[in-house]
């Protein structure tokens, strides 16, 4: 702009140049304007905003502090109370859950005891059964051999007796 006013400075132009110079920097040129609006902005901005975030801190500090020193205190002593009473029902709730397994495992022994009692029962009775059988079956056997026997003689008596009807 200032080169050229001192190019036009001793030539005719020189008003026309002055001119455009004035037309230009009214029309054209906005960066007063803009520099004067950006600084309002700036200031509106952190005049409101930043009273606004200073409130704001200020409010997350006392919360802050009333938590830290009254409430998170008072939340450990709760926990801490509360963790030794489940701590304190949880062995008790171990103690029975293990005298109830003692329990059941002395009952499935006994279980297991009187099924050995009955199976070595069953054996003996089974045993005894097969030994009664094999009596049963020697009887049998030696009623069978007599009965043979006597069937021999008998027909060895029949013969016999044929044997003398066979010479007529």
């Amino acid at each position: 702009h200032r080169k050229r006013e001192a190019l036009a400075a001793g030539s005719p132009i020189q008003p026309i140049v002055k001119d455009v110079g004035e037309i230009y920097s009214r029309l054209l040129d906005h960066r007063p304007v803009i520099q004067g609006e950006i600084r309002y902005f700036v200031k509106e901005f952190e005049e409101k905003r930043g009273l606004r975030e200073l409130r704001v801190l200020e409010n997350l500090k006392n919360t802050i502090f009333e938590t830290n020193e009254h409430v998170l205190p008072k939340c450990e002593q709760a926990m801490h109370d509360n963790l030794n009473e489940v701590f304190k029902r949880l062995q008790a709730a171990n103690d029975m859950i293990r005298r109830l397994q003692e329990k059941e495992h002395e009952e499935r022994k006994l279980q297991a005891d009187k099924l050995m009692a009955r199976e070595e029962k069953c054996i003996a009775h089974w045993e005894e059964f097969m030994k009664e059988q094999q009596s049963k079956q020697a009887e049998v056997d030696e009623e069978h051999r007599k009965a043979m026997e006597r069937l021999k003689e008998q027909y060895s008596d029949m013969e016999k007796e044929l044997a003398k009807y066979a010479s007529f």
